[in-house]
C-alpha cells in the first residue's frame, strides 16, 4: 500500500512537471518566454503582499474595535471579526500561491539557462551569460528568502485570530471581549512585524523587477 502511495505521489509529481514544461513551451510559441512569465508572477505577488498587508492591517482594527466594544450588537461585531479573519486566511493562501508559482517558473528559466550555456562556441559570449546568471540567481534568492520570510510571520497572526474566533463562538459575552485585550498587545506586535516584513519582501520584488527589466 505504501509503495503504491509513493508510486502514485511519483505520477503525479512528473506530470506536474510535464504540464508545467508544456505550459511554458505552449506560451513561447506565442513570444512569451519565461523571463516575461517570472516578471509578470514577481507583480502579482508583490500586489498578493500589499494586500495581504492590508487585509491584516484591517483585521487588526477589528480586533481593536472588539476589545474595545462598549456596546450594541455584540454578535455584529463578532461577525466583522470573523469575517476578516476569513478574507485573512484566503490571502495567506494566495500568498503561498504566488511565491510557490514563482518557484515554479524560475526553475523552468534556470534550467533551461544552463543547458544553454554548452551550446555557445564563443567563450567570452558564454562567459557573460554566466555571469549574468549567476547574478540573477542571486538576486533571486534574496527575493525567496524575503517572501518566504514574510510568508513564516502570518501563521502566528492567523494562529491568535483563530483562537479567539473560535473562543468568541462559543463565549460571546462581556467577560469574553474583556479577555481580548491580554492578547491584544500580542496581535499588534505580530501584525507590526508582519507588516515590516511584507514591505521589505515588496521592496526585493521591485528590485528584482527592475533589474529583470533591464537585462
Amino acid at each position: 500500500m505504501i509503495l503504491l502511495q509513493r508510486f502514485i505521489l511519483l505520477c503525479w509529481f512528473f506530470s506536474l512537471t510535464a504540464c508545467s514544461s508544456m505550459y511554458y513551451s505552449g506560451l513561447e510559441k506565442i513570444g512569451i518566454p519565461k523571463r516575461e512569465v517570472m516578471v509578470h508572477r514577481v507583480e502579482k505577488a508583490r500586489d498578493t503582499q500589499e494586500e495581504t498587508k492590508e487585509q491584516f492591517k484591517s483585521a487588526l482594527e477589528q480586533f481593536t474595535a472588539l476589545t474595545n466594544f462598549k456596546g450594541g450588537n455584540l454578535e455584529a461585531t463578532y461577525n466583522k471579526l470573523n469575517s476578516e479573519y476569513e478574507d485573512s486566511v484566503s490571502k495567506a493562501e494566495e500568498v503561498s500561491k504566488r511565491i510557490s508559482d514563482i518557484e515554479d517558473v524560475s526553475g523552468a528559466l534556470f534550467r533551461e539557462w544552463e543547458e544553454e550555456l554548452n551550446q555557445y562556441s564563443n567563450p567570452s559570449l558564454k562567459r557573460s551569460s554566466q555571469q549574468k546568471l549567476t547574478a540573477t540567481k542571486a538576486h533571486y534568492n534574496q527575493l525567496i528568502a524575503a517572501m518566504r520570510r514574510a510568508e513564516s510571520k502570518i501563521a502566528p497572526v492567523l494562529s491568535v485570530f483563530r483562537d479567539q474566533v473560535l473562543y468568541l463562538k462559543h463565549n460571546l459575552n462581556a467577560q469574553a471581549i474583556a479577555s481580548l485585550k491580554d492578547q491584544l498587545g500580542l496581535v499588534q506586535s505580530d501584525v507590526s512585524a508582519l507588516v515590516a516584513a511584507m514591505e521589505q519582501s515588496i521592496h526585493e520584488a521591485n528590485a528584482f523587477i527592475q533589474t529583470m527589466e533591464k537585462q
